[in-house]
């Protein structure tokens, strides 16, 4: 078993094989004091690959392997202390070391099974004791949702307070009621802010740039300026980057001299999401006002074989669900814990896959059940002769449920899962898309959040 474990170990990714980002999230939880919060996360994915309707899961070996051998070492600890900030408390430091993944539940498509945007591939949960790591590539930033809390080392007067007051000159200056910018993001905004007060950066594109992100950014940056700090940036990561920077860039110029704040006139833009060449060339142009350029998937990968895009976000923390609310639609992600079913004709052809919450009773095979299609309006019966859960259990408590299949059955099942689709979802131009759906109770969970005012629920929450 030890021999197994060591090749296991070598075999695995390492813990720092990710972005800086991680790392100073990490940071932020443990000094926010939301260490110990329970909390899931889900992987789905918005695109199929190569203009297509289907995808395959695979990866889950790996996921597995880096689950049960997930440990930083002195070297990565040493590393983390060299590029956080200087005053981070070396009790963090500890706490790193003594991180493994025991506590770590993962849910997933079995290997080789088809998969469909917007319905979730992976779920990965985690209980106080134990790690809540990525299951798809290594996300050590989310490990320290799991830590013990300790005391931030920011500013030690109210800066909450001074945002509130900034806040109602800013909007006044902009136009803007002062009950439009989101108040959740300003809270995210002032811990980031307390948590690294040399280093604070306002990604602004959450909600809304214009009405929410710039005035909440604005407010803490002259609260902070208040204090003897300066923000280091802002960030946009959707929409028209081009126009967003040019006019980020005249509110700030109006906004310095309102204010007298020479130095804001300067601040920093960068800007990303999925760049490619072209996008690159209009974004450097003269006078196009943006600063830097996060450079990712389009640039280091063949445009003809471009990345599948996943994405990993926080549904649920301490039982109670959440979402991301957005103006981009396609963003906005489905709240609460959750199981996946796919619905089969009585010839075997496959219906559509159904989402719900956990709590409720799974469907039934000869039973009619009500759905509500993605993306449509109004809501839909379906009687599905066969159902088949999506979701198998892998990981509980940081240990293997079961035995991951081999490389011979999970490509016999691959097969299997090909074989399914029908022609049209085959076809390699135009091809059609496969229905996913979501319950009754699961539509309903989605419209109360979206429509009770952010301000008041503490059930809605970005990620």
């Amino acid at each position: 078993m030890a021999a197994e474990q060591d090749a296991e170990g070598r075999a695995a990714a390492r813990p720092l094989l990710t972005d800086l980002y991680q790392a100073t999230m990490a940071l932020g939880y443990w000094r926010a004091g939301r260490a110990q919060d329970q909390a899931e996360f889900e992987l789905f994915f918005r695109r199929c690959p190569f203009g297509g309707a289907f995808a395959l899961a695979a990866g889950l070996r790996d996921c597995v392997r880096f689950l049960r051998t997930f440990r930083l070492r002195d070297a990565d600890v040493q590393f983390l202390a060299s590029v956080l900030p200087p005053d981070t408390d070396p009790a963090f430091f500890e706490h790193l070391r003594a991180l493994d993944c025991s506590g770590v539940t993962v849910r997933a498509l079995p290997e080789g099974s088809l998969a469909f945007p917007g319905a979730a591939a992976a779920s990965v949960g985690a209980t106080p004791g134990g790690a809540a790591a990525g299951n798809a590539a290594p996300l050590p930033g989310q490990l320290c949702q799991m830590l013990a809390p300790a005391a931030g080392q920011g500013p030690t007067v109210d800066l909450a307070a001074s945002v509130e007051t900034w806040l109602e000159r800013v909007c006044a200056h902009l136009g803007l009621g002062v009950q439009e910018p989101h108040r959740g993001e300003r809270a995210a905004f002032v811990a980031y802010a307390l948590a690294f007060p040399r280093a604070f950066q306002g990604l602004l594109d959450t909600y809304s740039v214009r009405r929410s992100g710039l005035p909440n950014f604005l407010a803490v940056a002259l609260a902070l300026e208040g204090l003897g700090y300066q923000a280091v940036g802002v960030r946009l990561d959707s929409g028209d980057l081009l126009q967003q920077a040019q006019e980020i860039r005249g509110v700030f110029r109006t906004v310095a001299a309102q204010f007298r704040v020479p130095w804001l006139e300067s601040v920093p833009i960068t800007v990303s999401n999925s760049i490619d060449e072209e996008e690159l060339a209009r974004l450097a142009q003269k006078g196009s006002e943006v600063n830097g350029i996060g450079i990712g998937t389009s640039v280091v990968t063949c445009p003809r074989q471009p990345s599948l895009g996943c994405v990993y976000k926080l549904v649920s923390v301490g039982g109670q669900p959440r979402m991301k609310l957005t103006e981009d639609p396609e963003k906005q992600t489905l709240p609460g814990s959750k199981a996946a079913f796919r619905l089969l004709g009585s010839n075997g052809s496959l219906l559509m896959d159904v989402l719900q919450l956990a709590e409720e009773p799974p469907p039934q095979a000869g039973q009619e059940l009500r759905v509500w299609p993605r993306g449509a309006q109004e809501s839909c019966t379906v009687r599905p002769a066969h159902v088949e859960p999506l979701l198998r259990l892998w990981v509980q408590q940081g240990q293997l449920c079961e035995p991951l299949p081999s490389l011979a059955e999970s490509r016999a099942f691959a097969q299997l899962s090909l074989s399914r689709l029908s022609p049209a979802h085959r076809r390699l131009e135009q091809p059609e898309l496969y229905q996913v759906a979501l319950s009754e109770k699961l539509q309903a969970l989605v419209d109360k959040l979206s429509a009770s005012s952010p301000r008041e629920s503490p059930m809605v929450g970005a990620a």
